[in-house]
């Protein structure tokens, strides 16, 4: 496989959502702690081999600094893929956790069910009932201390990844991918807020667990050149 050479001018990067994990039912997937399961293992070992073959088909390497949510679900995930891919690194990886990567906070009420923080809104006089569906509103941020919108989650994502943009577009000189591990809905919604999707694509699409979604960021302006969104079906149950 050849490096290549790539203008100045010219990023590449990789967003992967982390594998499956036992999530608490009925329960935005926020903060919760968990490992991934056996499956989301085996997500993570194939979603490597999928950007293995992505890399040789565009001819890339990968970029050693990885970046990662900090929950453990997307670091397991990322610890895998680097494990799985040590021979595509352009020098020694090392894996980062960020904050700024983490799926939508819902504050005050992490890892309560739907029902308890409807209870809680219901019980508190300050607070009008939210919306029946919450939950998936892009707009809505639940009024509790350290909540956020999904799109004000989205807006910490897309600001992570373009202080990366702006601070390689003059010091990148190889043709290298830059990893993202981090979670579904905070990903698109960061997406939304790069120009890549528009915001009715938003609902109706999702991401596969551990398989990667590259871009090109050309001048600053990022474009999907591999890698599929997972359309969603009308019978799905929204889980990030």
């Amino acid at each position: 496989m050849n490096k290549g050479t790539n203008t100045l001018s010219i990023l590449h990067c990789a967003i992967i959502r982390h594998g499956n994990y036992q999530q608490l039912a009925h329960t935005p997937s926020a903060l919760q702690p968990f490992p991934l399961n056996s499956q989301g293992k085996q997500q993570a070992l194939a979603g490597a081999k999928e950007l293995a073959s992505l890399l040789d088909k565009h001819e890339c390497m990968l970029a050693p600094q990885v970046d990662s949510s900090n929950l453990l679900r997307a670091w397991q995930t990322a610890t895998i893929f680097i494990d799985e891919l040590q021979q595509y690194f352009t020098s020694t990886p090392t894996l980062s956790g960020y904050d700024a990567l983490a799926e939508r906070s819902v504050g005050s009420a992490a890892n309560l069910s739907i029902e308890q923080i409807n209870a809680i809104l219901a019980a508190d006089p300050r607070f009008p009932a939210p919306p029946e569906n919450w939950k998936s509103d892009s707009h809505y941020c639940l009024p509790l201390q350290g909540a956020e919108s999904l799109l004000q989650a989205g807006q910490r994502v897309k600001q992570h990844l373009t202080d990366w943009a702006n601070a390689s577009a003059a010091t990148t000189t190889s043709k290298t991918v830059k990893l993202f591990f981090g979670h579904g809905a905070a990903f698109r919604h960061g997406a939304h807020h790069l120009g890549l999707l528009p915001f009715d694509k938003i609902a109706a699409l999702s991401m596969y667990h551990a398989r990667p979604i590259m871009f090109k960021v050309e001048d600053g302006q990022f474009s999907h050149i591999d890698g599929s969104w997972k359309i969603r079906q009308a019978t799905d149950i929204p889980i990030d």
